[in-house]
């Protein structure tokens, strides 16, 4: 049975000089003054097993979430991340290893860390709030939001990128099912889909091009239909690992149909495929495509943060698809409510969030002042009682552009190398706890 945290540690160390140390330091003695945060994680390690009063306990709740923050404090990968643990004193004083105890894997680390739901980190990042406010650092009375973008971790598609992934996976899935049931049969096309990829790079003219992406097509339809077939086979088959690749077979199967279609339309057919229909990754399909400024182009997920005077978080909402920030105001300010109690004094938006279904929405929620940083049409005192409140809350809400700066350059919220939608979400709110934690440390020495 997992435990909340180890009942007895090993005598600390004395604090060396240095920033990093000094910081995690106070991160941990305000994670010590929460101990309800560790209730929250030990859910999350226990659900779904059974108790058991023998064998080996694992890690603790207090240790995987101090590893957590940890690796995306200082951006390691796991193999750095079990090194530093074992060798750094002051991180291995920080997760909570003592001196006779045995260095933590880096596999156990990743299976660990992963186990923490997105709702976890969530809930963690309410309870800090909570802290401030006790603390007297933040009150939630005034807010500025802005929207951002967090990178999937994806290569730029294009079709015949995304036609060429298809088929070297699919290859790759009935290679290895092969390799256990020699009977399976199929064609490995991955070179000649490689060549068709370079044809189409370099090809001179349309007319070239055209017929280098109906062979890729070809080869990615032929492929597409013995990984059919080898579904059927395998389902026959009552073994547990038959029955693993027929499923991953027809995952990838469902995408490569898509990807195929979507590329039909657009080059042969010439036809404009909807954002919402097209697939960007076969890796990470859940990947949005969003279109910020009418300019650039980015593949991720649209994130909604709102932060208060402290320069803590207050929340984070992470949306699907590319949904306008006029969209967003009303719920960002419901979601301050259901976090605070009620809702803010003084809210100041981004120019995007403006219009006048909006300000009367935020008025008729007690809201005193609303600040767009851009008028949109929108009379300065509907907004705010004076000229000097709506300069003052303007120039309050450019602060969020060095929240989010900040975020996005030290703890990796441009870009999530975790794979799957549930693991996006979850580092997305890693990054946010951690913000919000080193802030909080920041004020603490303060």
């Amino acid at each position: 049975m997992r435990e909340k945290s180890k009942k007895q540690m090993s005598l600390p160390l004395p604090i060396i000089d240095h920033p990093k140390a000094v910081e995690i330091e106070a991160i941990s003695h305000i994670l010590d003054l929460n101990p309800t945060i560790l209730d929250t994680v030990l859910t999350d390690l226990n659900r779904g097993k059974v108790p058991k009063r023998t064998g080996a306990s694992g890690m603790t709740a207090e240790q995987v979430l101090r590893t957590a923050l940890i690796k995306q404090m200082f951006g390691f990968t796991y193999r750095e991340l079990a090194f530093h643990c074992a060798d750094s004193a002051s991180i291995s004083h920080f997760v909570r290893i003592g001196l006779g105890d045995h260095p933590f894997k880096y596999s156990v680390l990743a299976k660990n860390i992963k186990m923490i739901s997105p709702k976890t980190l969530e809930t963690i990042n309410r309870l800090l709030l909570g802290f401030a406010k006790t603390q007297g650092s933040e009150k939630g009375r005034q807010v500025r939001i802005d929207c951002t973008v967090v990178e999937t971790d994806i290569h730029p598609p294009s079709d015949s990128s995304l036609l060429y992934d298809a088929v070297r996976v699919l290859s790759r899935i009935l290679g290895r099912a092969r390799d256990q049931w020699a009977w399976l049969s199929y064609q490995d096309h991955r070179r000649r889909a490689k060549r068709r990829v370079m044809s189409i790079l370099n090809a001179k003219n349309k007319k070239l091009r055209t017929a280098a992406y109906q062979d890729l097509l070809k080869m990615a339809g032929k492929t597409a239909a013995y990984a059919e077939q080898a579904i059927t086979k395998l389902e026959q088959i009552r073994d547990i690992d038959a029955l693993g690749y027929a499923l991953e077979l027809k995952r990838y199967l469902a995408l490569t149909r898509q990807v195929i279609d979507q590329t039909v339309r657009r080059v042969l057919k010439g036809e404009k495929v909807p954002s919402s229909e097209k697939v960007v990754s076969i890796f990470e399909p859940h990947t949005d495509i969003i279109v910020k400024d009418r300019r650039d182009t980015y593949y991720g997920h649209k994130v909604c943060l709102c932060a208060g005077p402290s320069q803590l978080i207050t929340d984070c909402l992470i949306t699907a698809g590319n949904p306008a920030d006029t969209n967003l105001t009303v719920e960002m300010l419901d979601r301050q409510k259901n976090i605070y109690g009620r809702y803010p004094l003084k809210a100041a938006l981004d120019g995007g969030f403006a219009s006048k279904s909006n300000l009367v929405a935020a008025k008729d929620r007690g809201i005193k002042d609303v600040c767009f940083a851009k008028k949109k049409g929108l009379e300065v005192l509907d907004m705010c009682r004076s000229q000097w409140v709506y300069k003052r809350l303007r120039n309050f809400r450019a602060g969020v552009e060095s929240v989010i700066s900040r975020i996005k350059r030290s703890l990796g919220f441009d870009r999530c190398n975790w794979k799957g939608p549930r693991s996006f979400d979850s580092y997305v709110w890693l990054a946010v706890v951690t913000a919000n934690l080193r802030t909080l440390a920041g004020l603490q020495k303060a």
